[in-house]
């Protein structure tokens, strides 16, 4: 057993310390509201799972709600404001319903300086927790039921030594048919702009028995849309054998996991591109089931801002790993993610980015204003882009990948795809999303969960119009 994993008997005594709850909340309804990463979503999940097993009822009306915990992210200023602003607007619920009670977790929880605001500012607020105290949720609430003031659950161990691995958790999962599987937890790569190694701790990995035992029963379940994640997979290490001395990496554990029995889509987040193999291509090249997107965040086009953002590696061979992936895969989307704006970007590194772009010609292209987050090495850089440049540069930016897209989506009419319908919405229109990861508005309504295969009739940036082929869907 890994040092990070938390011992099944731990994992036992929070569900004793959950059962003994249930009498006491009986009829209660808890609400969690996650903001952000996938990584938070799951989280979220396994926030939600443990608040059921404590007796629990999930609702998603705040004003039903006994207990409101915000499962909150980190990585960009704007995400905070939008909850210090919602907490905010919570208080005058708190004062009409005393005996409510208010959580945060999540990224923002771990940060220093968010707990001393909270604890100033918002004292109405009963309990935080971190990261890696999720499994302890039953004991939390045993804690903060029935008492006044605001408690904090925060590690303050060092990034070497912070983060753990959980088994064996609920999980109220929030779909039928689309699944979040963590296979690693953290970060060791401290790009100079990201909170995330410091708010979620050092790299650790999974069992891959732990992690295909999940797949399996997912898929046994009728999931049909799998998500493997991490914040970087390709640092994926999973022990396994009783001596820990067999080591799995993420090609080899993507492999298995594609090669498990059932009638799935298998996608995977974030890759790095200093740790995106020729063994992962390969991999993806070789199984079905793995989605036709690969994404890839490059973040810049320039060789000199790479180096300040502290990326570990070059444009050529972003650019030379984009065509490699290319060749293996001619029908997989690209997808990315940019910053525009860091600290001392020139004119010239901006259109360094640019020509990027224009070389690689991505799919889609999320892109972000530089945000500077307290604790990095980039909140200390001089140099700051102004932010009326910073819109320009992103404005100029989307028009040009807005075309690339259009184009890129205007050459797939007529082709033929396999969809998996989420079904329709309160207009009665129907949407899925194509093995690309693209979303596709279909003629018919299908089930959500169901595949279909359906022929591409129009395209805009973003999105797919099809024609669902005749009996061609099916969910077993």
């Amino acid at each position: 057993m890994s040092a990070a994993e938390i011992s099944r008997e731990e994992i036992l005594r929070q569900h004793e310390i959950a059962l003994s709850l249930r009498a006491s909340v009986a009829g209660a309804k808890a609400m969690v509201r996650t903001f952000g990463c996938q990584q938070n979503e799951a989280d979220g999940e396994r926030i939600a799972g443990e608040l059921t097993d404590c007796g629990y009822l999930l609702t998603d009306d705040i004003t039903q709600a006994d207990v409101v915990i915000l499962n909150t992210c980190a990585v960009r200023e704007h995400a905070e404001n939008r909850v210090l602003g919602i907490i905010g607007s919570m208080k005058k619920e708190k004062e009409k319903r005393p005996g409510m009670k208010i959580g945060m977790s999540g990224c923002m929880a771990q940060e220093p300086h968010r707990q001393e605001q909270l604890k100033k500012n918002y004292p109405f607020v009963d309990f935080l927790f971190g990261t890696d105290q999720v499994h302890r949720i039953p004991e939390i609430m045993r804690d903060v039921l029935g008492k006044r003031g605001q408690r904090q659950y925060i590690s303050e161990l060092p990034h070497a030594e912070f983060g753990v691995i959980t088994e064996e958790t609920p999980v109220a999962r929030t779909s039928s048919y689309r699944a979040l599987v963590s296979v690693m937890y953290g970060c060791n790569n401290f790009c100079s702009y990201c909170i995330v190694p410091y708010v979620r701790g050092h790299e650790r990995s999974r069992r891959p028995e732990n992690v295909l035992d999940e797949v399996r029963e997912l898929a046994d379940a009728g999931y049909r849309d799998i998500m493997l994640l991490g914040q970087n997979v390709n640092s994926y290490r999973g022990e396994t054998g009783e001596n820990g001395n067999v080591i799995k990496t993420f090609p080899e554990l993507l492999s298995e996991c594609a090669s498990l029995d059932g009638d799935f889509v298998l996608r995977f987040m974030t890759s790095h591109p200093k740790d995106a193999s020729d063994d992962l291509i390969r991999v993806m090249a070789s199984h079905p089931k793995i989605e036709d997107r690969f994404h890839l965040p490059f973040q810049s086009g320039s060789n000199r801002i790479l180096k300040e953002m502290r990326r570990r590696y070059t444009r050529e061979s972003y650019l030379e790993k984009a065509e490699k992936i290319k060749s293996y895969l001619p029908g997989a989307a690209l997808t990315s993610d940019v910053i525009i704006g860091f600290p001392t970007e020139t004119e010239k590194d901006f259109l360094d980015t640019v020509d990027l772009v224009e070389s690689v010609r991505f799919d889609m292209l999320y892109m972000f204003l530089y945000s500077p987050r307290r604790g990095t090495d980039a909140e200390k850089m001089d140099g700051r882009v102004p932010h009326d440049e910073q819109v320009r540069r992103f404005e100029y930016l989307s028009g040009i990948q807005n075309r690339i897209a259009e184009e890129k989506n205007k050459a797939m009419v007529g082709r033929t795809v396999r969809v998996l319908s989420d079904g329709a919405d309160d207009k009665g229109v129907c949407t899925g999303r194509t093995t690309q990861n693209k979303i596709i508005t279909l003629d018919k309504n299908i089930p959500a969960g169901t595949f279909c295969t359906s022929v591409v009739t129009d395209a805009g940036q973003y999105t797919l119009t099809g024609r669902v082929e005749e009996n061609t869907w099916t969910n077993h």
